[in-house]
C-alpha cells in the first residue's frame, strides 16, 4: 500500500492515468523503433529499385543512427532545461516530415537525407521517457519502467518485420511510410494531450540553469567513473541485435536461403519477438544480481549466437528458425545496460548522462553497419546476391567486437552489485 501511495505521489496522478501515460510514451517509442529497424526487411527491394550497393544500403541504414547520435548531447541539455514533453513534441514533428520525405524520395541521396531526418526525429523516444520516469518515480521503480518502456518499444521492432513486409507487399513500401508518418503524428497528438509537463519547482526564485552550466554538466557527466567502459559496451551490445534484425538479416535470408519479402519478414519476426520477450525477462535480473553480471552473461551468449552462422555457415531450416528466435532473446539484455548507466549519475545529470551513453549505442550501430556494408561489397555479387562467406565474416567481426568491449566492462563500477 505504501509503495502504491509513493508511486502515486511521485507522479501526481491516479493509477489509471499512469497507465495511460506509460502507454503513450511506449507507443511513441514503438513507432520510432519501427522506423529505426525498417530497412532490413525492405533492403533487397530498395537495392533492386534504386540499384544500391551493399555499402550504400549500409550507409542508408546507418544514417539514421548517426543523426540520432549527433542529437544526443543537445538532447540531454534540452531534457534537463525544458523537460521531456517539450523534446518529444518537437521530435514527433521532425519524424513525420522525415517519414513523408522517405516515402517520396527517388534517389539514394534523398533516401539518406530522409533517413537522417528520421534519426533526428526519433532521437528522444527512449531517453525522454526514461528521464520522465527518473524524475517522477522513486529509484527502486526505475528498472521496472525501463523494462516496460523497452518491452513496448520492441513491439515496433516486431512491426518492422512481418507486418512491414505484409504492408509493403500489399500497398508498397512508399505507402507504408506514409502510414507510419500518420502513426507518428497521432503519437504526437497523444503526447500533447496525455503526458504532463514539468512540475513547478519548489523554489520559484531559483535561477534557471544557464547554457554554459548545462554544457559544463555534460562534461561533468563525461568524467563520471566507469562511463568509458559503459560507452564501449553500449556501442557493441545493441548494434549486434540491429545487425541481424535491422539490416543484414533480410538480405542474408534472401541471398543465402532464397526467401522472398513476406518469408523474410515472418522469419525476422521471430528475432524481434524474442527481443520483446527478452526485454521483460532480463530486466528483473538487475534486482537479483545487480547489472554487470547479467550484462556480461548476455554479452557472452550474444557472442556465441553470432558465431553460430559465422562458423557453421548455412544453417538447416529448423536450426535457422531456432537461431533467429534465440538470438533476439539472448541479445535483449541491453535494458540492464541502460539501467546500469542510470545508476552512475546524480539526479541533476541523469538526462545528460544517459543521452551521453546513448551516443555510444547509436554511434556503435552506425560504425557496425557502415563497416559491414563495406566488407560485404568486397565480395562479388552475381545477380545482386552476396555470397555466404561475406555474411560469415560480418557475423564473426561483430562477435569479435562485442567480445572485445566486454574486457573493460569487467572493471566498471556497479553501485547495485550483489553477491551471487
Amino acid at each position: 500500500m505504501e509503495a502504491h501511495v509513493e508511486d502515486r505521489r511521485a507522479f501526481g496522478m491516479a493509477s489509471g492515468t499512469v497507465v495511460l501515460v506509460v502507454g503513450t510514451l511506449g507507443g511513441a517509442y514503438m513507432v520510432s523503433q519501427a522506423l529505426r529497424n525498417s530497412i532490413g526487411v525492405i533492403a533487397p527491394n530498395l537495392a533492386a529499385e534504386l540499384a544500391l550497393s551493399a555499402a550504400e544500403i549500409g550507409l542508408l541504414s546507418s544514417a539514421f543512427f548517426m543523426a540520432f547520435a549527433a542529437a544526443q548531447v543537445p538532447l540531454g541539455v534540452c531534457l534537463d532545461r525544458f523537460g521531456p514533453k517539450a523534446c518529444m513534441l518537437v521530435c514527433s514533428g521532425i519524424a513525420v516530415i522525415g517519414a513523408l520525405w522517405f516515402a517520396v524520395a527517388t534517389t539514394p541521396l534523398g533516401l539518406v537525407g530522409a533517413r537522417a531526418l528520421l534519426g533526428l526525429g526519433s532521437s528522444c523516444y527512449l531517453m525522454a521517457p526514461l528521464a520522465f520516469y527518473a524524475r517522477r518515480f522513486p529509484p527502486s521503480r526505475f528498472g521496472l519502467f525501463t523494462g516496460i518502456q523497452l518491452g513496448l518499444g520492441t513491439l515496433g521492432t516486431i512491426f518492422a518485420t512481418a507486418p512491414l513486409a505484409w504492408s509493403a507487399a500489399a500497398v508498397g513500401w512508399r505507402a507504408t511510410f506514409v502510414l507510419i508518418a500518420a502513426a507518428m503524428a497521432l503519437a504526437g497528438v497523444l503526447l500533447a494531450l496525455v503526458v504532463p509537463g514539468e512540475p513547478a519547482t519548489a523554489d520559484a526564485s531559483k535561477p534557471t540553469e544557464t547554457l554554459r552550466e548545462s554544457i559544463a554538466g555534460t562534461l561533468h557527466a563525461l568524467r563520471t567513473p566507469s562511463v568509458g567502459a559503459l560507452f564501449l559496451m553500449q556501442m557493441s551490445a545493441y548494434s549486434s541485435f540491429v545487425l541481424v534484425a535491422g539490416l543484414w538479416g533480410g538480405p542474408y535470408l534472401t541471398h543465402i536461403y532464397g526467401f522472398g519479402l513476406q518469408e523474410r519478414g515472418d522469419l525476422l519476426l521471430l528475432t524481434a519477438a524474442g527481443q520483446s520477450a527478452g526485454s521483460l525477462a532480463w530486466g528483473p535480473l538487475g534486482r537479483l544480481f545487480g547489472h554487470k553480471t547479467p550484462v556480461l552473461i548476455g554479452s557472452a551468449l550474444t557472442v556465441l549466437g553470432l558465431l553460430v552462422p559465422a562458423v557453421v555457415g548455412k544453417l538447416p531450416s529448423t536450426a535457422l528458425v531456432v537461431w533467429l528466435g534465440t538470438f533476439g532473446l539472448i541479445s535483449a539484455y541491453t535494458a540492464l545496460l541502460v539501467a546500469h548507466g542510470k545508476t552512475l549519475f546524480p539526479p541533476a545529470l541523469v538526462g545528460r548522462g544517459m543521452t551521453l551513453l546513448n551516443i555510444g549505442t547509436m554511434v556503435g550501430v552506425f560504425v557496425s553497419q557502415a563497416i559491414t556494408g563495406a566488407i560485404i561489397d568486397l565480395f562479388p555479387a552475381p545477380g545482386g546476391a552476396y555470397p555466404l562467406e561475406a555474411y560469415r565474416i560480418v557475423f564473426a567481426a561483430q562477435a569479435l567486437w562485442l567480445a572485445g568491449t566486454m574486457i573493460p566492462y569487467l572493471w566498471a563500477d556497479d553501485p547495485q552489485a550483489k553477491p551471487i
